[in-house]
Order: C-alpha cells, then sequence, then structure tokens
C-alpha cells in the first residue's frame, strides 16, 4: 500500500554548483567574469537545441548575482523592468511589443553597466524577430550552449540524486538514458517521478520501479 508523502526531500535548485559544464567552459568563464566586472563585456547571447540547460544557467546566473546583493530578475515570455542583472528566456516566443521592450532594455542595459543575458533556441540571425533587435542581440557575445554528452548526463543525473538526497545507482542511470528522451530536464523529471514513487513504496530506485514509471512512454 502506497502512502501519503510528507514534503521532506531538499528543496533543488539551478545554481552553477548543479550546472554540468560540458563543451561549455569559455561561456560559463565569461559569465562569472561578467558578474565580477563592469569593465568586460556584460551582453550575452545563448543559443542552443531544447533541453540544453540554457534555462538552468540563466536562473544560476540570477541566483549568482542576488547572492552578492546584485538587483536581478529572471524572466521568461515577457520583457522585465531595468535592473543590474537581467536574463530574458526563449527570446523567439515573445510577441512584436516584449521585442520593442526588449530593444530599449538592452540599450538601458548597456548604457546604465548592467549586465544582460538573452536565450534563443537560434543563433541571432536566424531568429525570427524584429532585424532590430536581432542586430542589437548579436552586437554583445554570441555562444552556442552545447548539449551533454551521454556521459556528461550521468553525471548531472547523479548529481541531481544526491541534492535531492539519495543515491542512484549505476543501472538505473543506464537504463534511463538507453529508454529515456534525449534532454537533460525529461530525464531529471523522470527520476524526480522514480524518486516520489520508490519513497512511497519505501523501496530503494530500482530499474524495476524505473520500467513502472517510464511503461507509458515506453509503449508510445
Amino acid at each position: 500500500m502506497s502512502q501519503l508523502l510528507l514534503d521532506i526531500t531538499p528543496d533543488w535548485w539551478p545554481t552553477l554548483d548543479n550546472f554540468v559544464v560540458g563543451d561549455n567552459q569559455e561561456l560559463l568563464a565569461g559569465l562569472t567574469q561578467a558578474l565580477k566586472s563592469k569593465g568586460s563585456e556584460r551582453m550575452f547571447y545563448v543559443w542552443g537545441e531544447h533541453g540544453c540547460g540554457k534555462s538552468h544557467l540563466l536562473q544560476a546566473i540570477i541566483g549568482a548575482a542576488q547572492a552578492v546583493e546584485l538587483r536581478a530578475v529572471y524572466a521568461k515570455r515577457h520583457v522585465p523592468d531595468l535592473c543590474s542583472v537581467v536574463a530574458v528566456d526563449d527570446v523567439e516566443r515573445l510577441g512584436e511589443q516584449a521585442q520593442i521592450d526588449l530593444f530599449d532594455l538592452y540599450n538601458q542595459v548597456r548604457d546604465a553597466g548592467g549586465m544582460l543575458l538573452v536565450s534563443g533556441k537560434e543563433a541571432p540571425q536566424n531568429l525570427m524577430l524584429r532585424k532590430d533587435l536581432r542586430t542589437r542581440l548579436g552586437w554583445g557575445l554570441v555562444y552556442q550552449l552545447h548539449a551533454l554528452s551521454d556521459e556528461e548526463k550521468s553525471l548531472a543525473l547523479k548529481q541531481h540524486a544526491k541534492d535531492k538526497g539519495y543515491r542512484l545507482p549505476k543501472e538505473v542511470i543506464q537504463y534511463l538514458l538507453r529508454h529515456g528522451r534525449r534532454d537533460l530536464p525529461s530525464l531529471m523529471k523522470v527520476l524526480d517521478e522514480l524518486d516520489t514513487y520508490s519513497l512511497s513504496l519505501h523501496r530503494t530506485p530500482s530499474v524495476p520501479l524505473l520500467k513502472q514509471i517510464m511503461q507509458p512512454e515506453l509503449e508510445l
């Protein structure tokens, strides 16, 4: 019989510590340096495929800025007011007025010596946005965020489980990488479901339990 669970698992937040860098060392170094110094380039555009870690990185940078008492805000599908550090996720989803607002915000942040981090699924020149906004996004530093290898995903999943307070058997990771979706957010979502399910049964996470969790997806 399953039991109602108390919410006692540790909270998990995207941070720079739990961001698996992979082949993105140069990008991460540039972002962390920009947080420390107003003298360096502080306008960034980051692009990459769905699930490569853009949202995690943007939220982690905002968290790092807030930790040193900077006024910082993360926004998705809208454009916030001017702050010392601003992150705008999924730029391709902005409507016409929001694109105008982001163009204006870009100029305001640059004039104020602030830091702006924008993400999208494609390089600036390929975005279906206003031409003047595409041009602005290409003015700063532009980086492609590279997806993780299976080995790096394995490390990220193991760390995610550790942060949530449990040990993840190697065979569970192998099965998930072999049969799960390829993007890391989807894999972590399955892990969270497995964690909740195994706790409700008072059992250790295992491949048989993982198969039960993934059965609907495997039958597609």
